[in-house]
């Protein structure tokens, strides 16, 4: 073998491997960039921010729910919301059980504010046959504040503490977290919901007093000294475009514990299984900030 020999085979050896070299590189790139076509980008928020312009958002709902806390039997309440953000700035996510509130602070993981929720009231009228001798337990105004936190973006974690100024004088509070599953045009969210009341409360919706266990004739006293309910809430909700949204919703609660055991939660008074179903339409409009 000449020397010329082996420096041609070298040659096209080096050629080769060259050629192979780039074909590797060239693989690995068009594949680099088709992963970057697949995986999500994620999108800017709280950025581009215009503050002269405000996107408000005003919703219609109506539900399903027990006639008062611990019913067996339903009625049907509508009710009205609004939601007013800054054009660029995202519509955080909700759910119909959150109460109604108003962000202080509001970053892409926190926020914190005032919130309030109303409790349906107890009345002779709503069930005459059973809660004969009762008093009346008036609609309640609960006013407190909640904090949210999203340790990932696919979960949000909130807290809610509550204090009754009208109907009840007792302290709650509710702890929630959602899971939520964006899919095209849709947004579905699951998740556990807890409620805790104090004895306050409990006594309030769930008591029974002598003097009203011996006109009503068919339960004895009852003094509970807590509450607390668990349970979860699904929804899911169908945005077409930029106007319009739609959601529906079931939730499920357990009323557990002494509160649980009350007699006004036990058939034929009531139901320690409570249910809520629901729609709501959110139409979005844009206008001039007023402030």
């Amino acid at each position: 073998m000449t020397m010329t020999s082996v420096s041609s085979r070298s040659s096209r050896i080096r050629a080769l491997l060259g050629a192979a070299l780039v074909a590797a590189c060239g693989t690995a790139t068009s594949r680099a960039a088709d992963l970057g076509a697949v995986l999500p980008r994620a999108a800017p928020t709280f950025t581009m921010v215009d503050p002269s312009t405000w996107v408000v958002t005003v919703s219609g709902s109506i539900q399903a729910v027990p006639r008062y806390p611990g019913a067996s039997d339903y009625t049907a309440v509508g009710y009205p919301s609004i939601d007013i953000r800054r054009v660029g700035e995202p519509r955080r996510f909700s759910t119909p059980d959150d109460g109604f509130s108003l962000s202080l602070y509001d970053s892409e993981t926190f926020r914190i504010g005032p919130t309030a929720r109303f409790v349906p009231g107890r009345y002779y009228g709503d069930d005459r046959r059973h809660l004969f001798g009762f008093r009346d337990a008036r609609f309640a105004v609960e006013p407190g504040v909640f904090a949210e936190f999203y340790p990932v973006s696919f979960i949000r974690t909130r807290a809610e503490i509550r204090q009754g100024i009208y109907g009840h004088h007792g302290t709650v509070g509710s702890v929630a977290a959602d899971y939520l599953m964006p899919v095209d045009k849709f947004l579905f969210s699951i998740g556990p919901r807890f409620n805790i009341g104090d004895a306050s409360f409990a006594r309030k919706y769930f008591g029974v007093s002598p003097t009203e266990a011996a006109l009503n004739g068919r339960v004895t006293p009852y003094d509970p000294d807590s509450f607390y309910s668990a349970g979860a809430l699904g929804a899911v909700t169908y945005t077409p475009n930029e106007t319009w949204a739609y959601t529906a919703y079931a939730g499920y609660t357990r009323i557990l514990g002494v509160s649980g055991d009350s007699p006004l939660v036990r058939r034929p008074f009531g139901n320690p299984n409570q249910y809520q179903f629901g729609l709501r339409i959110d139409y979005a409009f844009r206008m001039p900030a007023l402030f």
